[in-house]
């Protein structure tokens, strides 16, 4: 089940499969597909799911109104198409911020590609409520490229190291005098882009041993939830805390880390000034009014918010194609690897 979250933050799924050897279609062998609802299947069976998708796993085109999702891809390959023409293929560390407004459909693919070896899928995503004057917005995605997210890193007395990665929300060091780290541009009508939220959204490892002190956040009645979602053994301000958990920290004091553990830890940090409005949510809507929602369906059953370009519900990039994205309504391809090439 996904995780439940604190306003602005709807919930957070967290998928972890261990897909098997890669099919030339980039998807699941028959064989291995027995005795599961096929189009419908969250049964983890032999350690992975299918999702909605049948031979390649994934959530073939889908409807979203009123909220953004934040797609974090540990390891692993999505491949996305949408209403507006606008398609990618992105993993291996990126994020994809999708800011749906008014309405968008689009396709989430998990195409597998070592037909020799399993796939290991390590997957989270984020719903992040829209304001009230920002749920008709037009819709818009920015691609986040791993090589390009910005990470500080801490190697205390003892050598082991911390990290964090900045995906979004500035980054002051308590740790020596290191700069702020600031994360990459948001889409203009995200959230993330309004200084007065202070969003932020930090992935953070501890080696064993690891220490980091987390930076106070800046306003008043501003919420921080730490999720534990790998490891055996952190400690907050000495506490020790329950495995597998999520933790409200006090947003305006610093927070001291350790794991006294033999094993990583893994957590995300989640922090927003509340919206608090009210929040009325039915499938792929999230709107503010139940009248909202109705809108929102008679909206979608009328123009599927600009209909479907793509041949198929799921479509999927061809087998060896390297990790791209192409906007709605430009030509310009951008990659992971422009920097390092420029």
């Amino acid at each position: 089940m996904p995780w439940s979250g604190i306003d602005p933050f709807l919930f957070c799924a967290h998928h972890v499969d261990n897909y098997p050897a890669a099919t030339a279609q980039q998807g699941v062998a028959t064989d291995r597909l027995a005795g599961r609802t096929i189009g419908n299947d969250f049964s983890r069976k032999d350690g992975f799911s299918m999702y909605y998708g049948t031979g390649v796993p994934g959530f073939p085109a889908h409807p979203r109104r009123g909220f953004e999702a934040v797609t974090i891809v540990s390891s692993g390959l999505v491949d996305h198409s949408d209403s507006l023409g606008a398609t990618a293929r992105y993993g291996d560390g990126d994020v994809q911020w999708l800011t749906a407004g008014k309405g968008v459909m689009h396709a989430e693919m998990f195409p597998l590609r070592d037909p020799n070896a399993p796939n290991p899928f390590h997957l989270f995503q984020i719903w992040l409520n829209l304001p009230a004057r920002r749920k008709m917005v037009d819709p818009a995605f920015v691609m986040l490229w791993g090589p390009e997210i910005p990470v500080y890193r801490h190697e205390n007395p003892a050598g082991a190291v911390a990290q964090v990665k900045v995906i979004a929300g500035a980054y002051a060091p308590r740790e020596g005098n290191s700069t702020t780290i600031n994360p990459l541009p948001a889409a203009p009508d995200s959230v993330a882009s309004d200084p007065a939220a202070e969003l932020a959204i930090w992935q953070i490892t501890l080696e064993p041993g690891a220490t980091l002190t987390l930076p106070p956040a800046a306003w008043s009645g501003n919420r921080r939830a730490l999720y534990f979602y790998a490891g055996s053994s952190l400690s907050i301000a000495g506490e020790v805390q329950p495995a597998s958990s999520m933790i409200e920290l006090v947003a305006l004091s610093p927070a001291a880390l350790e794991n006294n553990g033999d094993d990583t830890v893994e957590l995300i940090l989640m922090q927003a000034v509340p919206i608090d409005e009210p929040v009325v949510a039915q499938g792929p809507f999230v709107m503010n009014t139940a009248e909202e929602i109705e809108v929102a369906y008679r909206d979608y059953h009328k123009t599927r918010f600009g209909g479907w370009p793509w041949s198929e519900p799921g479509p999927v990039h061809a087998a060896g194609q390297q990790r791209f994205a192409k906007y709605p309504g430009s030509s310009d391809v951008s990659t992971p690897f422009d920097r390092q090439e420029a």
